[in-house]
């Protein structure tokens, strides 16, 4: 259902989280001034600063804000030496906490190289693969795997002997991420670089675990549905080695919550660093969006961290807030964030040090804002 304004919570978290949720925000005002959207933006505090000087991870009342929102946009969360009682990492309910409690099952990371974006192999910045061989979207299953409560250990006379993590995997959590890897390549206007195929490739590591074998299993189920699609399958070892060498194979691909954290990374290098990666965390009913990198602590408050991936991000938000509300004037916008990104990137002018460059976390966001604003 189309609205007249849509709620945003902006969440920065901790360290360069905050500095690259400012430039998000600029890209938002930027796309309000020229466009019938408009946005209530909220600020909620939060994480493992907000932790260790309040003893919660969370603002009075700012979980109940975010629950309300239409989407979220988080910056990063973490910072050396804040852990909570548990052992997790203080911050722990802003990213896993949230990504159980909405149900947001799906962590969708697009990994796309634009235009004048280049690499640091080694010691030196320079191409490496064609922007036109990377552009793939990867899914990593975000609600079970390893990451479920099911672990412990045996500790004894104050020495732990013994770890456990049990790693969970289910017909529902495996049909559903499946199949919404499989709807969206369906719908994507393009295929895999080197052929145009509406490829959709199961990684897993179904010749050793079981739970793999059973996420094969319910991958070839579901892939009968789709008989416009080709069905592709990958054990995560070649993957990692594949993906690097022959990105212009991949569209769309779909694994397990554990490697799909590990891959995804990785597929970050191919698309000139996690200063680009970006993630929508969503299920059903609610989308939570991210940059990828972290809070980077030796990066914060020195106003250089590369802020595209927060972006990518905002991009991503408009494009799901506008499949969700049917209200095509959120696509419209979302691709002029990503024109405006790809002017940016293609002129040069926007290069932070990860690129080579001098230029500033805000000054990065100026020059898209403006590009921006100048599309209107």
């Amino acid at each position: 259902m189309v609205k007249d304004r849509y709620d945003v919570v902006l969440l920065p978290g901790d360290g360069t989280g905050r500095e690259v949720i400012r430039e998000g925000q600029k890209v938002i005002e930027a796309i309000q001034e020229g466009s019938s959207l408009k946005f209530n933006l909220t600020h909620v505090d939060g994480g493992a600063v907000y932790y260790r000087d309040h003893g919660s991870e969370w603002e009075p009342g700012g979980r109940e804000k975010v629950e309300k929102a239409d989407a979220i946009l988080l910056g990063a969360v973490g910072w050396p030496g804040v852990v909570r009682p548990d052992g997790n990492i203080a911050g722990y309910e802003l990213v896993l906490g949230l990504r159980f409690g909405l149900d947001l099952y799906a962590n969708v990371r697009p990994c796309r190289l634009y235009p004048g974006v280049v690499h640091k192999i080694g010691d030196e910045f320079k191409e490496v693969w064609k922007p036109e061989n990377v552009d793939m979207v990867i899914f990593r299953e975000n609600t079970e795997g390893l990451y479920t409560p099911a672990h412990g250990e045996l500790t004894r006379g104050g020495r732990t002997e013994v770890a456990v993590d049990t790693r969970i995997i289910t017909e529902k959590g495996a049909e559903r991420i499946i199949r919404r890897a499989m709807e969206f390549a369906r719908r994507r206007s393009r295929g895999a670089p080197e052929d145009g195929v509406k490829r959709v490739t199961c990684v897993d590591k179904s010749n050793v675990l079981r739970g793999c074998q059973f996420f094969r299993e319910t991958f070839r189920r579901v892939a009968q549905e789709f008989p416009d699609l080709e069905p592709d399958y990958a054990y995560v070892d070649a993957f990692a080695q594949w993906v690097v060498r022959s990105p212009e194979h991949y569209n769309v691909v779909v694994t397990t919550n554990m490697f799909g954290d590990i891959v995804t990374d990785l597929a970050s290098v191919i698309q000139g660093g996690m200063g680009f990666a970006a993630g929508g965390n969503v299920g059903d009913q609610r989308g939570m969006f991210e940059p990828v990198h972290g809070s980077a602590p030796k990066h914060a408050g020195k106003n250089e961290v590369n802020p595209f991936a927060t972006f990518e991000a905002t991009r991503m938000m408009f494009d799901w807030l506008g499949e969700k509300h049917a209200d095509p004037r959120l696509g419209r916008e979302a691709a002029r964030i990503e024109a405006a990104v790809a002017k940016a990137l293609s002129s040069g002018k926007a290069k932070t040090y990860d690129q080579g460059g001098k230029v500033s976390t805000s000054g990065a966001g100026d020059v898209v804002a403006e590009l921006i604003r100048q599309s209107a």
